[in-house]
């Protein structure tokens, strides 16, 4: 199954087919040129790996629910050329997944090495800790895992299982969890995103 390839990992065969299908999903994450984000911007070659890691290391194995994941955080990050919000700039606002500072927080404190970093840190903090803390969670390592993070942490069991059928329906009830309407720019990033995967629903 080729949800199960792009998360099989350590395998170049199986980061070949997670690069690919990246691409399918985002068309434009092939080159970093033309774009103001250079240091930010990662390609599908680059991606791809370590959201197949990503998609290891939350137990997300399921075509329909990494198609899902892989389309919000496709789009929110332009094809992942960027890992701040750009407009209109909310401060600490960012990752693939474009989460809110409340959540980057928290997704911080979630991980080991990070939440000795931001032990006692609250929300109620000012704009410029506020990206200091952002600046924690957007290497690599981290940056590519915060759209798995947030599904497996913050969609209910029922949000979950409906993603999983890798129906249109499925993808809607996800877009509610992460609070925004199903557009049609995002369904255009879904539609690519079931291709890639072979899903029909």
């Amino acid at each position: 199954m080729v949800g199960q390839s792009i998360a099989a990992p350590l395998q170049d065969r199986d980061y070949i087919s997670a690069a690919s299908i990246v691409l399918q999903i985002a068309p434009n994450s092939k080159t970093c040129e033309n774009t103001t984000a250079t240091s930010e911007c990662r390609t599908a070659d680059q991606a791809g790996p370590l959201l197949a890691d990503a998609m290891v290391k939350y137990k997300i194995y399921s075509a329909g629910q990494i198609a899902g994941i892989l389309a919000l955080t496709a789009y929110e990050s332009v094809d992942y050329k960027y890992k701040h919000n750009v407009s209109p700039g909310r401060p600490g606002q960012g990752t693939c997944n474009m989460q809110q500072f409340p959540f980057n927080l928290e997704y911080a404190k979630s991980i080991p090495e990070l939440a000795v970093k931001v032990n006692g840190v609250d929300e109620n903090v000012s704009d410029e800790k506020k990206n200091e803390i952002l600046a924690l969670v957007t290497p690599d390592e981290y940056n590519f895992g915060s759209g798995a993070w947030y599904f497996t942490k913050h969609c209910t069991a029922d949000v979950q299982n409906a993603l999983k059928a890798g129906t249109d329906a499925g993808f809607e009830a996800y877009m509610g969890c992460v609070g925004v309407q199903l557009d049609k720019d995002r369904k255009d990033y879904w539609d690519r995103a079931k291709a890639a995967f072979g899903l029909s629903g």
